[in-house]
């Protein structure tokens, strides 16, 4: 099977996301993959260049052997008219992985691009599926360009020949902007429970950082968005000199990791540990290390309202309870009493961290957690997606068959 996927992220620097997983997975098992991707962090670049020519990368992040081949197109690097040549760009590669690639079928994980993918797949009769992680026009600071953004999902549902969603509460959110309801899947989250194995022992980790045996560590890992909560969760930390023994530890970088410094080095908080980007392989050593996982991010922040993140998952799958803000998206997949907690806002995370420990509840909260993600085996998920693949290529080479006929 060849599958071309079309993003409007980098592919190459974000970290390890369903997609990635999925389709490593996928070449793993002999199918062919092309992805075209964006250079979406370009403004952070210290030297940055007018224009760039395309690039062609044979990558893996997970699986050596699952190497896929990512396309880049040229760009131009000025703001507003980077989106604006995107659209040119990636409709001519698009057009020409048709050409030359023949795929079986196009997956979007976009807004722009698979808007274009969709159009042009229908013109062709080549399935589309709309997969959905995120809700992605929520990501667009101007308000004006995310009515515009969520303008173009809806079209592009309307072009799908299949949507497929990580949770229920995105399910609900397509199926809302027209999604048809018997052509939507939710498709949870995948989780490698050999490699994620709550046996791993996190020692090294707290040794290398300076971590007792006695101290409780709380733990974040991924992209530090401003709407993290991490900066609250901090800042409460830093009023409680009392509790040294408290540590939060941090893995990745991104939006407020300069804030972070910032808050360290102002309130001589040393029980705030910044490791930056972590290689992946090292992730479960680090979750391994802690107590506690955390997802305080804003309650009332609109992108995390209908989304689970991968984490989760990974958090649940090492054994460890996890306190969350009472997120719509998190609440409906995971209830109550599976290992997670949810506090109100950011700055109740630390109270709540107390209240665990104090009751001795931790071990008691991570073999619930562990229970419930068992069934999340990616295999199963690779499986079932693959399913959905098979049968609506071939429902579309029936169909082309007969319009051939009728022809």
């Amino acid at each position: 099977m060849k599958i071309l996927v079309v993003q409007e992220s980098d592919w190459l620097k974000r970290n390890p996301h369903q997609q990635h997983h999925l389709m490593e997975r996928l070449a793993l098992r002999g199918h062919e993959i092309r992805v075209i991707d964006y250079d979406i962090d370009w403004r952070k670049e210290k030297q940055k260049r007018v224009f760039t020519t395309r690039k062609i990368f044979s990558v893996h992040k997970i699986f050596p052997e699952g190497k896929v081949q990512v396309i880049r197109p040229g760009t131009l690097k000025i703001p507003v008219l980077d989106y604006l040549s995107l659209l040119f760009s990636h409709r001519k590669e698009i057009k020409k992985q048709m050409k030359e690639f023949k795929p079986d079928v196009i997956i979007g994980f976009g807004i722009l691009n698979s808007y274009i993918a969709s159009k042009i797949a229908k013109r062709n009769n080549i399935p589309f599926i709309y997969y959905w992680i995120d809700v992605l026009h929520t990501l667009i600071p101007m308000k004006f360009f995310q009515f515009f953004g969520e303008y173009l999902e809806k079209l592009t549902i309307k072009n799908s020949s299949y949507v497929v969603t990580i949770n229920k509460k995105l399910a609900e959110f397509v199926i809302n902007l027209g999604a048809d309801e018997e052509k939507t899947k939710v498709i949870g989250a995948g989780i490698d429970l050999k490699k994620f194995d709550s046996k791993i022992n996190g020692s090294k980790i707290r040794e290398a950082y300076g971590i007792s045996k006695d101290d409780v560590v709380l733990f974040f890992m991924g992209w530090l968005y401003h709407f993290s909560g991490l900066k609250e969760v901090a800042l409460e930390l830093a009023k409680m000199r009392d509790r040294s023994n408290i540590k939060l530890l941090i893995v990745g970088d991104g939006d407020v990791f300069g804030d972070l410094k910032r808050i360290r080095e102002k309130y001589n908080l040393s029980q705030l540990i910044l490791t930056g980007r972590q290689p992946y392989d090292k992730i479960p050593e680090f979750i391994a290390a802690s107590d506690i996982c955390l997802l305080p991010a804003y309650p009332n922040e609109e992108i995390m309202q209908d989304i689970v993140p991968i984490k989760m998952y990974e958090y649940m799958a090492m054994e460890k309870p996890v306190i969350t803000t009472a997120l719509p998206g998190i609440m409906k997949e995971f209830g109550e009493d599976n290992g997670v907690i949810y506090v109100d806002k950011p700055e109740d995370v630390i109270y709540k961290a107390i209240e665990m420990v104090e009751d001795g509840r931790l071990k008691e909260e991570g073999m619930k957690a562990r229970k419930f993600i068992e069934e999340y085996d990616w295999g199963n998920v690779v499986d079932e997606f693959e399913e959905i693949l098979e049968e609506i290529i071939q429902v579309d080479d029936y169909t082309k068959k007969l319009m051939g006929e009728y022809i």
